[in-house]
Parts: structure tokens; sequence; C-alpha cells
């Protein structure tokens, strides 16, 4: 891979190691309703920012809830998937910022370097629809594609 993409990619032994230390943690792995997390509180350094994608599927709740600042694309959302089985340590509501709310200049995001960030971005239709929007503009300029029949 280091190769392929021009990168210094590096395989390591164990968890502790992909995290302790890193400026940039995302994890991709299986969602789990029965998650057995093992990224620790103090593997996250000071100013890291983390993107779980797996949900809580790797991250302990004391990890989530020490965050300084744990954004989602809604702040219900991890509270509505909380009530079918996942999320079940994740900060109170009053501690979460909404990224939409961030990105408009309403509420702060990282207000120092020191800030441990958690975005854990659900994924809204909202963003599949602005996305699909902008690679079918593309598409149409480059002449790619095909009209499918319904």
């Amino acid at each position: 891979m280091s190769a392929k993409l021009g990168l210094n990619v590096q395989v390591v032994e164990t968890p502790e190691k992909a995290v302790r230390d890193m400026d940039i943690v995302v994890t991709s792995g299986p969602i789990a309703k029965e998650p057995a997390p093992v990224i620790e509180n103090d593997w996250l350094k000071p100013g890291a920012f983390a993107a779980p994608l797996d949900y809580d599927s790797y991250w302990k709740g004391e990890v989530l809830r020490g965050a300084d600042v744990f954004a989602t694309g809604d702040i219900e959302q991890p509270f509505d998937y909380q009530k079918a089985g996942y999320f079940r340590d994740i900060p109170p509501r009053e501690r979460n910022l909404d990224l939409g709310d961030v990105a408009a200049g309403r509420v702060p995001g990282r207000q120092s370097d020191s800030q441990r960030i958690i975005a854990m971005n659900l994924g809204l239709a909202l963003d599949d629809l602005a996305t699909a929007a902008l690679v079918h503009r593309a598409a149409v300029e480059k002449g790619l594609g095909s009209w499918l029949d319904s």
C-alpha cells in the first residue's frame, strides 16, 4: 500500500500502537450491537481528531465522554440509534455539538490545539444528496454515465 498510495503505511501489532500518539484516528470496522471496545482514553493524545466510522464498536465510553468536543451530524441521531441497541455509553446531549452548527459558525469547533475532538458523523441523507448532486454535475460535464429506464 505504501507504493500504491505514495504514503508511509505501517502495519502495527496492536490497536494501541495504531492510536497512541496519532494526530488523526479513523476506525472503520464492523458496526456491532454488542461491541468489544478496546480503545482506551489515554491512547488519544491531546489535540487528536478521531472519526469513528464504526459507531462505538472500538471506542470505550470513557474515550467518547472524555473528548473535549463530541460532534455529530445531528445531535439526536446517536440517541435514536441508542434506542435500537447501539451507543451504550456516549456523552449526554448537552455535551454534543451539531457539525452543521460548527460549519455555519453558530458554535465554535476547535478552540485550542490541545482539544481532543471526536466527530461521530453517522451519515445523513442530506449529505448523500449534496454529494450526489456534485457527482451528477461532474458526470454531465465529462459526458459520463448512462440513463437507466425505470
